[in-house]
Parts: C-alpha cells; sequence; structure tokens
C-alpha cells in the first residue's frame, strides 16, 4: 500500500513533522512493506513558515522580536525562490504558545512582534511576502504591526498607545501611511483559516478572546475597543471590519487586508498547493491526516477539511486522527473524510495527554495498519 501522512500541529504539543512521523512509524511497526509518503501541513496558523520554507526549497532565518507580552523572543521567517519569496506567520512571534497558561493577557498582548519579524523580512527585499495567521495570542487588530512598520497610533496627547487591546481605547489619531508605504510594491499573501468577522458575537474577542486569557469584561472591552479602531480607520477611507476573515488573528486579518492591501487566501489551500499535495494523493491507497482536535469546525478552513476535499476529488479515502473527537462529524464526512478516531486510549488529564501524544498517535496508527491490511486480504 501507500500511504500519505498529510497532519497539521497537535498545537502547543506537537509539530506537524513531529506528527506526521509518529503516525509513519506506527504504520511501519505493523506494514514495514508499505510506502509512506510525510508531508507535514499546516492552515496558516503554526507551523506554516515551516512547511512552505521547506516545500518551495528555501531556508529558515532566526531572529530576535518583540514577544506578546514586551518581552524579546526568537522567531523565524523563510526565504526562497532566491529571497523574492518571504515567509512569516503570526504564531512565531505573536503565538499564543509564546505564553504560559498563567500568564496569557489578552488585554496587554500586542501584534508587535510580527511586524518586527516583517521588517526582518523585508531587508532581503522580496517581491512577495506570505503571512500565515492563526494561533495568535492578541486581540490588537493588528496595532502592534502597524506601529513596528512606522504607524504612528496616537493618543490626546500625541502620544503612542500602549500595547493590546486594551491600548487602543486610547486611540485617538492614526498615521498609518509609513506602514503602508513600506509595502509599496510587495504582493502580500496572507494564509487565513478563519472566517471570523472583527466585531460582534461571532468576532475577534467574543470567540477567539476567552483562549486568550480574555474574561466576559475583557471580551466586552475588546470589542468596543476593536469597534472604536475600525470608526478611526473607517473615518480615512479604509475597511477592516466588513468582510469574512478580519476577526482572525485577533483583528490582524481586518489590517493587513483593509490597510496593507493584502490578498486573505484559505491557508490550506495555500500550503496544500506549495507542496503539491494533490501529486502525492493521487498514487496513493489511503491518507491519513490529523490535528488536536477534530469536530464540526474542522470542516471551516482546517487542514482535515482540506486534505479531505482534496482526496475526495481523487477518489482516494481519508482517515483523521486527532486528541478531542467532536460529536458531530458530518460537516467533515460530507467533504470526503472517511472516518476519524481519537487517538486518547481512556480518560486522562489535558497534561497526561501533551505528553503521552506522540507514542498515543504511534500506537493508533499501528492499529489502522493491522486493520487495513487484514481487510484487503479478504
Amino acid at each position: 500500500m501507500r500511504i500519505v501522512v498529510a497532519p497539521d500541529s497537535f498545537k502547543e504539543c506537537l509539530s506537524a513533522q513531529q506528527v506526521a512521523s509518529a503516525i509513519a512509524r506506527g504504520w511501519r511497526n505493523a506494514a514495514p512493506e508499505d510506502e509512506i509518503v510525510e508531508i507535514p501541513l499546516a492552515d496558516g496558523g503554526e507551523g506554516t513558515t515551516v512547511a512552505l520554507t521547506e516545500a518551495l526549497g528555501g531556508q529558515l532565518h532566526t531572529v530576535a522580536v518583540t514577544g506578546p507580552l514586551g518581552e524579546r523572543i526568537e522567531a523565524r521567517f523563510g526565504l526562497a525562490n532566491n529571497n523574492e519569496t518571504a515567509v512569516i506567520e503570526v504564531a512565531e512571534a505573536s503565538g499564543l504558545h509564546c505564553v504560559p497558561a498563567g500568564a496569557r493577557d489578552a488585554l496587554r498582548a500586542t501584534s508587535r512582534g510580527t511586524g518586527d519579524l516583517i521588517l526582518a523580512a523585508l531587508k532581503h527585499r522580496p517581491k512577495t511576502l506570505i503571512m500565515g495567521l492563526g494561533g495568535s495570542a492578541t486581540t490588537d487588530g493588528g496595532a502592534g504591526i502597524l506601529q513596528a512598520l512606522g504607524a504612528r497610533l496616537l493618543d490626546n496627547q500625541g502620544e503612542q498607545i500602549g500595547p493590546g487591546g486594551a491600548g487602543l481605547a486610547r486611540l485617538a489619531k492614526a498615521d498609518l501611511e509609513p506602514a503602508i508605504r513600506r509595502l509599496n510594491g510587495i504582493q502580500l499573501i496572507v494564509a487565513c483559516d478563519v472566517t471570523n468577522p472583527l466585531l460582534g458575537p461571532e468576532g475577534a474577542a467574543a470567540v477567539f478572546g476567552p483562549q486568550k486569557g480574555a474574561n466576559e469584561d475583557d471580551v466586552r472591552q475588546l470589542d468596543a475597543n476593536l469597534a472604536h479602531f475600525s470608526r478611526l480607520v473607517k473615518a480615512q477611507g479604509l475597511d477592516i471590519a466588513s468582510f469574512p476573515g478580519s476577526g482572525a488573528a485577533g483583528g490582524i486579518g481586518g489590517t493587513v487586508k483593509g490597510i496593507l492591501g493584502a490578498r486573505l487566501q484559505p491557508g490550506i489551500e495555500l500550503v496544500m498547493e506549495a507542496v503539491k499535495l494533490e501529486q502525492h494523493i493521487r498514487n496513493a491507497d489511503l491518507v491519513i491526516t490529523a490535528e488536536g482536535a477534530i469536530d464540526a469546525q474542522s470542516a471551516f478552513g482546517k487542514t482535515p477539511a482540506g486534505v479531505s476535499r482534496l482526496a475526495q476529488a481523487c477518489g482516494v479515502p481519508v482517515i483523521g486522527l486527532c486528541g478531542k473527537l467532536g460529536a458531530e462529524l458530518a460537516p467533515l464526512h460530507s467533504v470526503g473524510l472517511t472516518a476519524a478516531f481519537s487517538i486518547t486510549p481512556a480518560p486522562i488529564t489535558l497534561t497526561e495527554a501533551y505528553g503521552r501524544a506522540e507514542a498515543n498517535l504511534e500506537k493508533s496508527s499501528e492499529q489502522l495498519a493491522r486493520l487495513s491490511h487484514s481487510l484487503s486480504r479478504r
């Protein structure tokens, strides 16, 4: 059999490459004669830089940037095609995984480090900048990015506003031209895995704020501050709130498209095209995809859905593996997922699940291989 292993990362647990390797090892334990092709994926979130840079035959570079809470951290960007293509992701510089669970602060977390990363990439004069959204710790509407790129976001005293979504409350004037000029002549393509709007009950603060440390009062404040930011830039003829994906990465989606002129594209489609996944799937007998959680929401722009659609078009069955399996999978089945299974063998704590994830992936894959070969011999 020829097996294509095309997983996403298990966020805050395993990289996509680690997930793919564990699945491949497990399958080989039961069927060493099978051909296994490992193709780590990403949907715009954590791992997009590595997946795309490697797929394009490029190189990774590490620089010091501003972390979500103002600390200095190291983050990577990629360069490919003789430096004509640069690849960055929000998760590298402003990611939720950069902040310990107990220290998460949705009000204060800034996207400035992502702006630092953009500046580092721009020094190499790329013609195209690919930017992955997802996995952010921030809800500042991309204000930190704009500030890093030279925008002047000022309060009533003419001082730069403070960091994070909380800082937007003091915003009185926005001089955005310096940031816009930084990207003149550069094609900005943004890999976006969600369609949430910037504001309201389905917006950046309400839907994603709680996982970034926001309580109910914080969510209300963040939503109001983002609305204030939106109104102020709208007075300059710019729209950061009315389109799908404007709420991605705490509102960064709205800013990169509405102010910086980016083209938003489903992240998984962009990555699958870059790694030429369709060519591999057409010659496969089975595809295995994986993500930390597989549920009804996975059908909307996530890796399992993208892989399933592509496999369905090629007439190849797809198995999904995950740590957490949702109750409603009909939306995923409708786009081509054959079946999905949790790798967790018994009720355990989240900490235990993270610690055993690699071993559980390997065991589950081995059992799938045994079942598949048993059925093929009938």
